[in-house]
């Protein structure tokens, strides 16, 4: 293998020196400030790292609450994103699955597959990875990205598949799948009101119908994006903002409450709602990423005999979506409604910034470079 050498940088300024290999990145600089700017190219660090050339990649709503400050662990200077398709440019000594110039899937997740946590299929929490991925280390929002441990933490995309689909399956599918239908149980016959009709709502509200509830009722302030979750299944929807969404939720399940709440907003007036609306037994799933503390009404819930689940998404599902996509079975291209180049990718934050008002889901930027 080639030797590495590490990108040289001013020792004053910190900038990267004219010689070095460059590329383009989104790069986070505090609450409310990212600029596109020139960054190190990534170089493998170790024998189980992998760099992907991004093809295709992603906006998530977590990267709208890192932009606010909501994840502190994000730091000055971090290249943001966690999602992506792409293909592998260069793969370290000890990577067995893959090797230069397959067409992989990111997880969102990265995996050591090894430790006590990944033993337990909660990769999420793997003890060298978890959520790093434009977390703690840089992200896929970029021409190039370091995927550590990539044996467990790449995909391989099968030939003849759509790509741009698949970068639902770095992280929205999922999240949507495991936080919200697996944690809240959702079974057959069951009442399951989702709230949040954006990317993690949706995708909840797709994956929810492997199980046959009985009815999936929509809550959201969105009157668009409560049209495009019937389109993809919700047999009602309840706009929060024009009407009393806990009344309506009464009406429709004879005072009764619905069995399952998924929370797919991350506000503690949504999670307030979850507990208003839900019937005794009944399953709260949050998805949503919280900034801000939440009251817990336990006042009103000690004696209803529910059960709250919290969840950061392990990917442990990926394989099964990708056969259920495969197959047809689920359509997750119906979320992309706006595509940019990566170079846009300013313009796309404000775009899916504003959704309401732009009518946006999901956005697919792809690198033409």
């Amino acid at each position: 293998m080639e030797a590495l050498v590490y990108p040289e940088t001013d020792k004053k300024s910190g900038e990267v020196k004219p010689t070095a290999k460059t590329m383009k990145a989104l790069v986070y600089h505090g609450p409310g400030k990212k600029s596109w700017e020139d960054k190190p190219k990534p170089i493998l660090t170790a024998p189980t790292d992998a760099i992907v050339k991004i093809l295709k990649t992603t906006i998530c709503g977590t990267d709208l609450h890192i932009m606010k400050g909501d994840v502190p662990a994000v730091t000055d200077g971090r290249i943001i994103g966690h999602e992506g398709v792409g293909i592998i440019e260069e793969v370290g000594n000890s990577v067995s699955n893959f090797k230069k110039g397959d067409h992989v899937i990111i997880s969102c997740i990265t995996s050591c597959g090894k430790c006590e946590y990944c033993k337990k299929g909660m990769y999420s929490h793997c003890e060298d990875g978890g959520w790093i991925l434009g977390n703690l280390i840089d992200g896929t929002q970029a021409e190039y990205v370091r995927i550590p441990h990539a044996d467990n933490s790449l995909y391989p995309i099968p030939a003849g598949a759509d790509e741009e689909a698949l970068v639902m399956l770095s992280d929205i599918l999922p999240t949507g799948f495991e936080c919200g239908v697996l944690n809240g149980q959702v079974k057959p016959g069951d009442i399951v009101a989702i709230v949040g009709a954006g990317p993690v709502g949706l995708a909840a509200l797709l994956t929810a119908q492997f199980y046959t509830p009985a009815e999936i009722i929509m809550i959201d302030q969105d009157d668009n994006r409560l049209d495009v979750a019937k389109t993809f299944g919700a047999t009602k929807s309840v706009n929060s903002a024009s009407e009393n969404a806990i009344d309506k939720i009464m009406s429709l399940t004879n005072g009764k409450g619905v069995d399952v709440a998924i929370e797919a907003v991350g506000i503690p007036a949504t999670f307030e709602l979850c507990q208003e609306i839900i019937a005794p037994g009944g399953h709260i799933a949050n998805i949503g990423v919280h900034g801000k503390s939440v009251t817990l009404h336990l006042e009103n819930l000690w004696s209803k005999n529910i059960t709250i689940t919290t969840r950061l998404v392990d990917t442990v599902t990926t394989p099964l979506l990708l056969k259920t996509v495969q197959a047809k079975k689920i359509e997750p291209k119906q979320l992309i409604t706006h595509h940019f180049r990566l170079d846009q990718v300013i313009e796309a934050y404000d775009t899916f910034g504003n959704a309401a008002k732009e009518k946006a889901l999901k956005v697919i930027l792809t690198n033409d470079n």
